[in-house]
């Protein structure tokens, strides 16, 4: 075992507690839990018998105890950032894309670019790796990333190398997808991030019991997890070891994040280590983390870390104009001299959880985006809405799947023959939210092509050939359902009750 192992360490915890009976009460709590959880991740080490894989799942489990003793010291230290301190970014923190110079395309021989394949998809009804779902012409997520690597490097004859941090989650399924890229013009290379154990909210232990126990008691942690994991893999050192110098981060929901040779010229004449895309707040993006200026350094604020009287504030358009797309150029050198010092703190997200069991659990978690704050000359550059498409629901997927969007080389392209520069607004309801349903109720998609807003609630089944324009307004009422009949034209309607469209 290593010696910062997390086997209990022999000045034990009585001889410092005797004679200080003045300690604060918060401290002294602080120092319980963290003995209680260091005796529980021992125990959860010992259970692994094959020396490799303990000391690995050691090192994993260490990673996870730092975490867990920050929470605590800060939850002792309570520290809210004071909102009154929090500025608007000043410009020259957040570059507008219109004035990126136009990129060299040799630059990108010193480029990797790497998708965060963690997700399941379960929102979506998934089981499986959420980046195997089919989203235009019959390919997946995976594939349109793939495919338009592979044009990259035949294109440009560069070496862009796509790299995969999957969760235990996704793993197997995503070892298996790969298979069939084996021919392409690409290498692949994935690494597992970490695996951390989820605790109950009550008692501050972890819910697994042994290392191999059940996967509903692990939880992967957050993108922010990305350096660790990269760090420890030995992925990072392989990328330099290859002259790789940046690497591109999106996520693999994201199909408008594609590699941009102007992102990556500007990063290289503006010397920056870490560049957050960042993109115009909408009505739809109120969630999203956004750049702020705190103290006279810059720092992304999410709203987990927003205290609940300021949430609203938060949420509007006004202070905030700009939301990370979690689209991040990093430069792979300062990766390593940040994680060599062991510097890389991020703000603690605690994502409240519960068990099938009804059990309160908490996960720990960080976000990427966070680490701007330790890199040199980190800032923001504000790129067109186009560069963030993530699909996280339904609604998104039949924009995606419309012929709003057409293929060109695995990026999506708007049809020159959409007369806004927006795409609609569509709210599909509960009876579309799982994608099986989703599948069963669109005999094909709709032609939205002149569609502004769509909204559907209830029990509705669309036929072939339906072509939507306008505003269109659906509503099954409780116990009814509405069938739209194929080839069936509508135009700013609004359709409720118990329909066959054959009475219009």
């Amino acid at each position: 075992m290593p010696s910062d192992s997390l086997m209990p360490k022999s000045d034990s915890f009585n001889a410092r507690m005797r004679g200080s009976s003045h300690i604060d009460f918060k401290t002294a709590t602080t120092g319980v839990a963290a003995k209680a959880m260091r005796n529980e991740l021992s125990n959860l080490v010992r259970s692994v018998s094959d020396p490799e894989t303990k000391r690995a799942f050691d090192t994993e489990m260490q990673s996870f105890f730092y975490l867990f003793t920050r929470y605590l010291s800060e939850r002792a230290r309570s520290q809210e950032l004071v909102w009154d301190r929090i500025k608007s970014p000043s410009d020259d923190k957040v570059v507008p894309y219109s004035k990126l110079p136009s990129g060299d395309v040799a630059n990108l021989n010193n480029l990797a670019v790497l998708k965060v394949n963690g997700g399941l998809g379960t929102s979506m009804g998934m089981t499986g790796a959420k980046s195997a779902l089919e989203v235009k012409d019959d390919m997946t997520f995976l594939d349109l990333t793939v495919r338009q690597i592979e044009h990259l490097n035949t294109t440009y004859r560069v070496d862009v190398p796509l790299i995969l941090m999957t969760s235990f989650n996704t793993h197997e399924d995503t070892l298996r997808i790969i298979k069939k890229y084996a021919n392409q013009q690409l290498r692949i290379t994935t690494f597992n991030q970490s695996r951390y154990p989820r605790m109950y909210k009550e008692t501050l232990l972890p819910c697994p019991k042994s290392a191999d126990d059940d996967k509903k008691h692990w939880y992967p942690p957050g993108h922010g997890d990305l350096y660790n994991a990269l760090y420890q893999s030995g992925v990072l050192d392989q990328l330099l070891s290859e002259g790789k110098e940046y690497l591109f981060v999106s996520n693999s929901d994201n199909l408008g994040a594609v590699v941009d040779e102007k992102i990556l010229q500007h990063m290289i004449d503006s010397q920056s280590e870490f560049i957050m895309e960042v993109t115009d707040k909408t009505k739809a993006d109120v969630k999203g983390g956004t750049l702020i200026d705190y103290e006279g350094s810059i720092q992304l604020l999410e709203v987990a870390q927003v205290p609940s009287e300021h949430v609203e504030d938060f949420k509007s358009v006004r202070k905030f104009k700009i939301f990370n797309t979690n689209n991040l150029w990093l430069n792979l050198k300062a990766v390593k001299r940040i994680m060599e010092k062991g510097e890389m703190e991020l703000e603690i997200i605690v994502n409240p959880k519960t068990t099938d069991d009804g059990q309160a659990v908490i996960q720990l978690e960080t976000a990427a985006g966070a680490a701007i704050k330790h890199f040199q000359n980190g800032h923001g550059v504000n790129v067109p809405r186009s560069r963030f498409l993530p699909v996280k629901s339904c609604s998104d997927l039949l924009l995606i799947k419309s012929d709003i969007y057409s293929l060109q080389h695995g990026q999506l392209v708007i049809n020159e023959n959409r007369m806004f520069e927006t795409t609609p607004v569509i709210k599909l309801g509960d009876h579309f939210k799982k994608i099986a349903q989703f599948q069963k109720r669109f005999k094909k998609i709709p032609k939205i092509i002149e569609l502004d807003h769509l909204t559907v609630t209830g029990d509705v089944y669309f036929g072939r050939n339906v072509t939507l324009r306008g505003t269109v307004i659906i509503v099954a009422n409780e116990g009814q359902s509405i069938h739209i009949p194929d080839g069936c034209v509508l135009e700013n309607r609004l359709l409720s009750g118990n329909l066959n469209m054959i009475e219009l």
